[in-house]
């Protein structure tokens, strides 16, 4: 990976851990803490005391989305509106980074604090999230806790055993590579990225005959979900019956958010 790839990756975390930096030491923690991301939401339900956390994005309890839907159940949902947020009257919003900027924006200018969490995109931006929405909450103990709990089963989860080339493809044709989590998930589970043979590092377009005649030995896509997109057809071309062996859908709950529930997609690989 080129220096500027891994500079512009954590942009984000360091962009952020510089305004958690400007909160004065010693303050309080956030009382009433609001979560308006799905990968946000689950970050704060693994973290927050008793009573801390009020309310998590709708999208939360949808079971095929979020590894904590159950556990979202106890909070009141937002649908990411200024308005509604206000009205919660909370002292602390977590926004991710592709959250809706006139909301976030909005609430700035109503004088709520707002952090945003970029996407994590591989094992140690997890760490260094949980230990950063920690900060947050003022929870550091308990993220310090969750990161040792997630290097312990990471460990044992980590093999040596070459299991064979895997390709990841999903709607529209696209494949992430190994600068990716996804990518970081099928190398920890003991599979080659077919994206490397063609020099693809990040989430791009895959031309299915390149897939096919690269003949992985296990395909990864993305779960359908009928009748939401046509760009989801290509999962059902019957040439991806061929192109390998074995046939794994991604449970997306697991993998769509750079989480602990992230050890879970690689322990279904193996």
């Amino acid at each position: 990976m080129s220096g500027f790839v891994r500079v512009s990756k954590y942009i984000g975390v360091v962009a952020a851990a510089l305004l958690a930096a400007a909160i004065p030491a010693g303050a309080a923690p956030p009382e009433r803490v609001v979560s308006m991301n799905l990968c946000t939401d689950q970050m704060a339900m693994l973290l927050a005391a008793p009573g801390q956390l009020v309310s998590v994005s709708d999208l939360a309890s949808d079971p095929r989305m979020s590894p904590m839907a159950e556990e979202a159940g106890k909070y009141q949902p937002n649908y990411g509106r200024a308005e509604e947020i206000y009205l919660m009257q909370p002292d602390l919003v977590i926004a991710g980074q592709f959250t809706s900027g006139p909301s976030v924006a909005m609430l700035r200018r109503l004088g709520i604090r707002v952090e945003v969490l970029p996407p994590a995109e591989d094992f140690q931006a997890i760490r260094d999230e949980l230990a950063l929405v920690g900060e947050w909450l003022g929870r550091d103990e308990q993220a310090a806790t969750l990161i040792s709990q997630f290097d312990t089963r990471l460990a044992t989860l980590s093999t040596a055993t070459a299991r064979g080339r895997a390709a990841l493809y999903y709607a529209n044709g696209f494949t992430s590579g190994p600068a990716t989590l996804a990518g970081a998930i099928i190398e920890t589970a003991g599979y080659d990225n077919i994206a490397a043979d063609y020099g693809i590092e990040t989430t791009t377009a895959l031309p299915m005959e390149l897939l096919v005649m690269a003949e992985p030995d296990r395909l990864v896509t993305g779960a359908k979900w009928p009748g939401q997109s046509r760009s989801e057809a290509v999962l059902d071309h019957p040439a991806l019956v061929h192109a390998a062996p074995g046939l794994a859908e991604v449970t997306d709950r697991d993998w769509v958010c750079g989480t602990p529930y992230v050890l879970n997609a690689i322990e279904a690989l193996q």
